[in-house]
């Protein structure tokens, strides 16, 4: 008798496995077109709440453990007031998001979970210039006491968008440029003074530079050209840069400038002038000097 139970238990649970599985089973959107369509309204209801910048209506269409990362996220947020912190950031700024066009939108059903992978068109306003961007974005939706809900998304600008940024000449505000020319003149000084620690930090192992006798020089070269400078009892009387330009794009500046610096070597003073073209790269907040190139030009 024991076996005979234990051989309807098996059976029973067999019999249901097919079904736990196909519950399981990957079901395309098309499948279950009412609660594709309920999902695409409700993306739709969390765009517009943030074109109208209302808070609540965005805090409402997400679940309360909402999990995943912000387009701006470093790490994993964790609830909706996580998420808020990260929203508020944009609905108290100048920047309107003034509209989108769905361009790829597709859902895959896992029974009352739904994976929801789409790229999206969105335009920025900000002080009157319109900026498109394209965002790649997977939301996670699950039924939740009947109706549709958010509970996790990964955003991210599309590469298109990315590079486009990437390519685009940038503003420099005036800290953002101070810390740029800053850098510039603790490379030049530390030249002057054989600082080899300060300039291990501030020129990267693939520095290219050409000086005013047009020579091409790597670090190692640079680094000894700044000791053989000093161990000849060379030093830096003044150091000016009357005029400079800045351009940026993405993590790198261009810094154009005229320089004029005065040294003293064996007692005697001389002074030297010409133009500056020097790269910069910001890797991990701190810019480098990857490369220039001087002449002795008025």
């Amino acid at each position: 008798m024991k076996f005979a139970k234990l051989l309807l238990v098996l059976a029973a649970t067999l019999a249901a496995t097919p079904a736990r599985s196909m519950q399981l089973s990957p079901v395309p959107g098309d499948h279950r077109s009412a609660d594709r369509d309920a999902i695409r309204n409700h993306i739709d209801k969390i765009f517009q709440a943030y074109i109208q910048k209302n808070a609540e209506v965005i805090r409402a269409t997400h679940a309360k453990d909402w999990t995943g990362f912000q387009n701006s996220s470093r790490t994993t947020v964790q609830g909706i007031d996580q998420y808020m912190d990260g929203a508020n950031g944009f609905l108290k700024s100048l920047v309107r998001m003034t509209g989108y066009k769905m361009v790829e939108f597709n859902v895959i059903f896992y029974g009352d979970v739904a994976l929801v992978p789409y790229i999206a068109d969105v335009n920025y306003e900000y002080e009157g210039h319109t900026s498109p961007e394209k965002l790649r974005i997977l939301d996670i939706y699950a039924k939740l006491g009947g109706d549709w809900v958010q509970i996790g998304s990964d955003t991210t600008l599309h590469p298109d968008s990315l590079a486009a940024d990437l390519q685009r000449a940038q503003t420099v505000d005036p800290e953002e440029k101070q810390e740029l020319l800053t850098a510039r003149e603790a490379v030049w000084r530390s030249w002057f003074s054989d600082d080899s620690p300060r300039l291990a930090e501030l020129l990267p192992s693939e520095l290219i530079a050409i000086d005013q006798s047009e020579n091409w020089e790597g670090r190692n070269e640079v680094l000894a050209g700044s000791k053989d400078f000093v161990a000849k009892g060379g030093k830096l009387v003044r150091l000016e840069f009357p005029e400079t330009q800045v351009q940026m794009y993405g993590y790198t500046a261009i810094v154009y400038s005229k320089y004029l610096y005065e040294i003293e070597m064996d007692g005697k003073r001389s002074t030297h002038s010409g133009r500056a073209t020097e790269m910069f790269v910001d890797r991990q907040g701190k810019w480098v000097n990857v490369g220039w190139h001087l002449d002795s030009g008025s």
